[in-house]
């Protein structure tokens, strides 16, 4: 005699002993199992690295809110005082992205082989001609002058370089006097506000206000963007670098970082006392007073696409002119811009 195959159902599963209530968390489990499938998990945190300088200013707002729990996403920052102690830290994947000097972002970019990009520009030109001597306005009047400045070999010096050579000055037309620390070069000028010295910000309002009869006698950004015209850009102080394994599994954290940081630095550029407020708070500056007017003068920005990507073309190209060096041997490719 033959058995009818019978159909298996709910119905049997539960005479058998196995309670409805386990099916349908096995399906549940099932669906979510297979919904999330190719798909990475959100991150525990967003790892960030930046450095005690003008650069961190902008995403000092999002470090707030992210403090009281009111950000996208959990941020874990870790602010430091040079980008050798960033740069290893983001080739061993301990953090997901840092906020950097534009030529680092480019040596970083050749020493993982592409393993990272760039997805913003967040700071502009710092640098600032400060003197007492009304006679100095511009390029030309610095002929036959003496410039103290900071960083022999570094991007200080190949700015400055750039715009005085693109403005008809050669090399013996000048002296550059080398200190090791902006600090140095401010109490020089406060000592004799005649002499001629090349500041970052927030050094430059620092020494402006220590010494009454200085002033900015040259905006270093203005005086580049002029030389370029149209279709360059200006200098290009800091980026956004982010690691490309980062990116490709959680492009939608990343999109709503840029997001968050646009919003940040409006914020600060709208209201530069609690700016100031803040990078006390973060350790950047000593005194509200010297940051609230340093940072209409950083030229906090969060520049992205197209834009970014010829400004910060445009400016690894003038360093290269001066020194390959400084942006790790060569011009980065096309997959360094996001």
């Amino acid at each position: 005699m033959r058995k009818c195959k019978r159909k298996y159902t709910k119905k049997h599963a539960i005479r058998r002993g196995l309670p409805l209530y386990a099916l349908i968390a096995i399906m549940l489990l099932s669906v979510l199992l297979l919904g999330g499938c190719g798909r990475a998990a959100e991150p525990e945190s967003v790892r960030i690295g930046s450095l005690k300088g003008p650069t961190s200013l902008g995403i000092l707002d999002l470090m707030d809110r992210a403090e009281k729990g009111e950000a996208k996403h959990p941020y874990e920052f870790r602010m430091a005082v040079g980008a050798d102690e960033l740069l290893p830290l983001m080739a061993k994947g301990e953090l997901d992205m840092a906020l950097i000097p534009a030529n680092v972002a480019a040596v970083l970019y050749h020493k993982t082989e592409g393993g990272i990009c760039v997805i913003d520009i967040n700071t502009l030109g710092v640098l600032y001609l400060v003197t007492g001597d009304e006679a100095v306005e511009g390029p030309a009047d610095l002929k036959g002058r003496t410039i103290c400045l900071t960083g022999k070999g570094t991007t200080p010096e190949a700015s400055l370089r750039y715009v005085l050579d693109r403005s008809g000055l050669e090399e013996g037309d000048y002296v550059l006097e080398y200190k090791s620390e902006p600090t140095e070069v401010a109490a020089l000028l406060a000592e004799d506000s005649s002499r001629v010295g090349l500041l970052p910000q927030p050094f430059a309002t620092a020494a402006l206000m220590q010494n009454g009869d200085l002033r900015i006698a040259m905006d270093v950004n203005a005086q580049w963007e002029l030389l370029q015209g149209a279709e360059g850009g200006g200098m290009v102080t800091g980026v956004t670098a982010v690691r490309r394994e980062f990116l490709d599994e959680h492009k939608d954290v990343v999109a709503d970082f840029l997001e968050e940081h646009a919003s940040s630095v409006a914020a600060v550029n709208g209201d530069p006392e609690k700016g100031a407020a803040l990078a006390v708070q973060a350790g950047i500056v000593a005194k509200e007073a010297i940051a609230a007017q340093a940072i209409p003068r950083c030229n906090l920005v969060c520049v992205t696409g197209e834009e970014m990507k010829a400004a910060l073309s445009a400016y690894l190209e003038a360093l290269a002119g001066f020194d390959t060096g400084l942006i790790g041997g060569a011009l980065p490719e096309e997959d360094f811009y996001y």
